[in-house]
This record gives C-alpha cells, sequence and structure tokens, in this order.
C-alpha cells in the first residue's frame, strides 16, 4: 500500500501480515477524504482504529502534527510502529483500545478520524462518548469510515453531519463538533 499524496506521496505502507481482519481504507477513498481537507498544516490529528497506520502517515504527509494512532491489537502494533518511522516526526502510537483512549484523553484534537472494523457493533456509542470527551474542541472535525449497511444519524450531540462521502459499499461522514 503507498501513501497517495503530500511530502511522503508515493511511500510504501507494510501492513501486519497474515491478519485477514484488517481492512486498508481504499486508496480513491483516502485521496478524495484528504483532498476534502486539503493542506493540514498547523493541525493535529488523531488516528483511532490505526491499523498499520496509513491514515495517520496520510495526514502527516499533508502537513498535521502532532499526529497520534491508536490501535488496540499487540499483533498489528509493531508494523505500526514501522510505519511511523516514515513521518518526520514519527506518528506518536500508543497501544490500547479506542474507547479507553477516548476516555483517558485530555488533549484535544483538531481532526478525529475513526475507521472501526465494519461489523463493530458500538459506532453511534462510539461517537456519543467521543462527543463528550475532551480530545474534541469546539470546531473539531470527526470522520468515521463505516459500512453503507450501517445507519448513522445526521447529528450525535454537538456533532453535527457537514458532508457524506460515498465510495461502493463503504461511506465516510464528516462531523463538526459545534457549541455545547
Amino acid at each position: 500500500m503507498r501513501i497517495t499524496g503530500g511530502l511522503y506521496s508515493g511511500r510504501i505502507v507494510k501492513m501486519p501480515e497474515g491478519d485477514l481482519k484488517i481492512r486498508p481504507a481504499m486508496d480513491r477513498m483516502r485521496e478524495s477524504v484528504f483532498a476534502v481537507l486539503g493542506d493540514l498544516t498547523g493541525f493535529s490529528f488523531c488516528d483511532l482504529f490505526s491499523g498499520s497506520g496509513i491514515i495517520g502517515l496520510e495526514a502527516a504527509s499533508r502537513g498535521a502534527k502532532p499526529v497520534v494512532c491508536i490501535e488496540k491489537d499487540r499483533k498489528k502494533f509493531p508494523v505500526l510502529l514501522q510505519n511511523a518511522t516514515i513521518a518526520e516526526p514519527p506518528l506518536f502510537c500508543r497501544a490500547m483500545p479506542a474507547e479507553t483512549f477516548i476516555m483517558r484523553n485530555k488533549t484535544a484534537f483538531d481532526i478525529v478520524f475513526l475507521d472501526p472494523p465494519f461489523d463493530y457493533k458500538f459506532k453511534l456509542q462510539l461517537l456519543e462518548r467521543l462527543d463528550c470527551s475532551a480530545s474534541l474542541h469546539e470546531g473539531s472535525l470527526v470522520l468515521i469510515h463505516f459500512p453503507h449497511e450501517d445507519r448513522l444519524p445526521e447529528q450525535v450531540g454537538a456533532l453535527k453531519s457537514i458532508d457524506t462521502r460515498i465510495f461502493g459499499r463503504s461511506t465516510v461522514r464528516f462531523y463538526r463538533k459545534g457549541p455545547a
């Protein structure tokens, strides 16, 4: 898999071996999402459910700093750490469940990307938890990648949908955090 744009465009990103559960974000989806986001210089970025770290690397490649990647699967984590060194400075990586990170984190991000497994049943609860957390400030963007069959509301607490992009059976919804 390759980084699609920015400073590190074309760099190869390793995938964890032998794990069929990892679902790398499609190239076209990544290109489209980052075209919408544009230049990320000056923005902080958090990639929850990071897997290989490709989304965090795409953000860093476009100027986001700091970039934090969260992945709970300890079998995938060494590959994430290795890929993190592509960026300068390297991505900051934590091995923990996304839900735990959201509860413990005290730093607000400008952009949070959620890419839970497609069979993850708690997408709405995850958005609700994120909305009430210190991980967001007013104006933060939250992007969630999910199967088209799933239904997520246009508004979750102070998170209001501002855009939705469909890629085959895959959807990315953009939420903006408004006033509480």
